[in-house]
């Protein structure tokens, strides 16, 4: 119920914000069963348009999983607590893998960045291993995903641009990896999905204007190159 009002807000703020989001490809969601939905991480926003998407068009909803420290917020530790989000607790990190594993074996779609923390480069960053692990222990297919646009509106270490923006977003969904190989193969396999997935969102996203602070380097913007960005990404954390 919550989830559902929390989808019914953020579709209200993007009407507001004057958001268009873009569904690329006709690819969707399996309708039924478990799968791991690993997404790129370029905003603090990234989230509630996937979300979203999957929410509308594929009538799924994602059981994201999200830093425990955000609970100290009593609003978010609600919202958390109502869109079930799987808690991960870097303390305890092996309680999480095993609580999404077992939402996997009970036919949830869980969301998760495979990069851990946002890209300042806007390009796929190394990726941990856990979304590969959690993909063959629970026997479910790793689904790629790509939000593009959304670090025009909440990036981290730049200004939110909020309000009336009438900023485009795209999302897409691409084809499902079988659980297979080792961890390390099959988070290989995913770091190679995801980057191809980039280009091709980037490629249909339009013009990407140069020295804009929101457009990788490769493509003439300003953002940082990779690695500048995990040098300010380190000290940022």
């Amino acid at each position: 119920m919550i989830y559902t009002g929390l989808v019914t807000l953020v579709r209200l703020a993007s009407w507001i914000g004057g958001h268009r989001t873009i569904r690329l490809g006709s690819r969707r969601l399996p309708a039924t069963g478990g799968a791991v939905l690993a997404i790129n991480h370029t905003s603090y926003v990234d989230f509630t348009y996937m979300g979203l998407e999957a929410r509308t068009r594929d009538k799924r909803l994602i059981r994201f999983m999200g830093k425990v420290e955000l609970r100290k917020n009593p609003i978010l530790r609600w919202l958390m607590w109502g869109c079930k989000v799987i808690p991960v607790d870097r303390s305890a990190g092996h309680d999480s893998y095993l609580a999404a594993v077992a939402e996997l074996r009970k036919g949830e779609i869980v969301g998760i960045y495979p990069e851990a923390t946002i890209s300042m480069s806007y390009e796929i960053k190394a990726m941990k291993s856990g979304a590969a692990r959690m993909s063959l222990e629970a026997g479910v297919p790793i689904i790629p995903g790509i939000v593009w646009g959304s670090q025009r509106i909440a990036p981290k270490g730049r200004a939110k641009s909020l309000g009336r923006t009438k900023t485009p977003v795209m999302v897409t969904i691409g084809e499902p990896i079988p659980a297979t190989g080792t961890a390390d193969e099959l988070t290989a396999t995913l770091h190679a999905a995801m980057s191809a997935l980039l280009l091709e969102v980037q490629d249909a996203y339009g013009e990407h204007p140069a020295g804009e602070p929101w457009v990788p380097a490769r493509l003439g913007g300003s953002a940082p190159t990779p690695a500048e960005a995990a040098a300010l990404e380190t000290r940022l954390s």
